[in-house]
């Protein structure tokens, strides 16, 4: 798969760490150059170095769910490497915990604003920048949370179900010149969900057929594929990737 990604620009939000760096590794290795988007200017620099350098990357920071953010990422792109070919909307927040009926509804629209409305901020804003002309594809990372209930983090998972119900909009409207896909990881080792397996791992991983977490290169080379020309004919799904989970329950 090696050269799969010349000539292509692709833009990764929240691309410092886990999911969102795995993947821009694994497109950049692939050939793309890759602009990335975060919060933390230290975190941006060291992640564009890891990648190869300003040749090759390009951090902007910024909040993701700011519309002049946005915007400004998708003209600095295009001014360093080109019009974005490869969107990955990768960034999500969880700040709401406990059961919703007593949830701080401020902290539910903010899961949402980022998550959701986000989401389709970037898509409007590489759309409106030459992805309508050109064409291009759009990645959404959901969760396995959004394909079902569970735990106390249900604002988050109603926002990975808009979201992949976003994904299936955002196709059949883009199409047939962009298609639009997701992901819906189960539990990865990343930072940002860390809570859910640190100091329990071994008994975590107990209750995935495969034995196992996933790695930030699970996704990372599953997103490539959705990505690539290999998944031309392949718009308006969420592929789920999560050890056999949700497969139900599970006797050793």
């Amino acid at each position: 798969m090696a050269g799969s990604f010349d000539g292509r620009v692709a833009l990764v939000t929240g691309g410092t760490r886990g999911i969102g760096f795995g993947i821009a590794a694994e497109l950049a290795a692939r050939g793309a150059r890759v602009c990335l988007t975060a919060r933390k200017p230290d975190a941006l620099a060291a992640a564009v170095k890891r990648l190869g350098g300003p040749d090759r990357a390009l951090g902007v920071r910024g909040s993701a769910d700011d519309v002049d953010h946005q915007a400004d990422a998708v003209a600095q792109t295009a001014e360093r490497f080109g019009p974005v070919d490869v969107l990955v909307n990768n960034v999500g927040i969880n700040p709401q915990y406990g059961p919703l009926v007593q949830a701080d509804l401020a902290a539910v629209r903010k899961v949402f604003d980022v998550n959701v409305t986000g989401a389709l901020g970037w898509v409007q804003a590489v759309w409106r920048a030459g992805m309508a002309e050109h064409g291009g594809a759009v990645l959404n990372i959901a969760s396995v949370g959004g394909l079902r209930p569970g735990s106390m983090i249900g604002a988050y998972n109603a926002s990975k179900a808009a979201l992949i119900h976003l994904t299936r909009q955002l196709a059949l409207e883009l199409a047939p010149g962009v298609r639009v896909n997701a992901i819906a990881p189960a539990v990865v080792k990343t930072d940002f969900a860390k809570a859910l397996y640190a100091g329990k791992e071994e008994r975590v991983a107990a209750g995935y057929p495969l034995g196992r977490l996933g790695t930030p290169q699970d996704t990372a080379k599953l997103a490539a594929f959705l990505l690539s020309d290999d998944a031309s004919w392949i718009t308006g799904e969420c592929v789920t990737i999560d050890g056999g989970v949700t497969l139900g329950s599970f006797a050793e």
